[in-house]
């Protein structure tokens, strides 16, 4: 009988370790479930297969000979070809100083070792899920701001401004909300498919680094004490 969490993937993640051991048990199970797996063993090498291959997500250790992960993702995301590559750390460090580290400098989510293999897994796919989530309608104007949902651009006032995969679909769900109220539990499950307020310091260190790339705009994010963020346009 096929496991039940296989599926059919023609998708690439690039895992990067430089423990053989974790790079080993990582990719068999990122394999047997489907996925096309290449792998490096230290920050530089990550970056020059992260440039050949463009992968579909990365796994990415903190602590890494060469270069560190901080590193590797502040040069993911200074990149035009690759900031849109999600980033999913994976380390030892658990000390929830280094998880804000690392989701500000632009990883997509983080997850401590020792890990469950199948957690990872579910958190790949809910990542893989958002980023290529797109809607019918192709854009959407409010004010000056414009998304365009098909080509994940921004737009403020006519200039792009560059949105990891995660900061666009954030900023989406609150533009479409179109004043309303988002409850925190609502973006965590839509964003990152969490479904428990526990991660609530991913969902404010992201809107932390999108009022930084609004700049004179930031306040259009207003938080609401006790309860989530709306975004009220000029």
């Amino acid at each position: 009988m096929r496991d039940p969490d296989t599926f059919e993937s023609q998708q690439t993640l690039l895992v990067v370790d430089d423990e053989q051991d974790i790079l080993d048990l990582v990719s068999t199970n990122l394999r047997r479930v489907g996925f096309t797996v290449v792998t490096a063993s230290d920050g530089i090498e990550a970056l020059e297969v992260a440039q050949k291959m463009k992968p579909d997500l990365i796994v990415l250790d903190l602590m890494l000979p060469g270069k560190d992960g901080f590193a590797v993702i502040k040069e993911l995301r200074q990149d035009s070809k690759m900031r849109r590559i999600p980033v999913l750390m994976l380390t030892a460090k658990g000390e929830v100083s280094d998880k804000i580290a690392g989701l500000e400098i632009g990883a997509d989510d983080y997850l401590t070792k020792p890990f469950s293999p199948r957690e990872l897994t579910l958190r790949i796919r809910a990542i893989l899920k958002r980023s290529s989530h797109v809607l019918s309608e192709s854009s959407l104007e409010k004010e000056n701001f414009r998304i365009e949902r098909d080509s994940m651009r921004f737009y403020l006032k006519g200039k792009q401004i560059d949105l990891t995969s995660t900061e666009f679909k954030l900023l989406r769900l609150l533009l479409e909300a179109d004043d309303r109220v988002q409850e925190r539990e609502h973006l965590l499950r839509e964003v990152w498919g969490y479904n428990d307020s526990t991660m609530t310091r991913t969902l404010d260190t992201h809107v932390k680094r999108l009022r930084e790339k609004l700049g004179d705009f930031a306040d259009c994010i207003q938080t609401v004490r006790g309860v989530g963020y709306r975004f009220s346009a000029r």
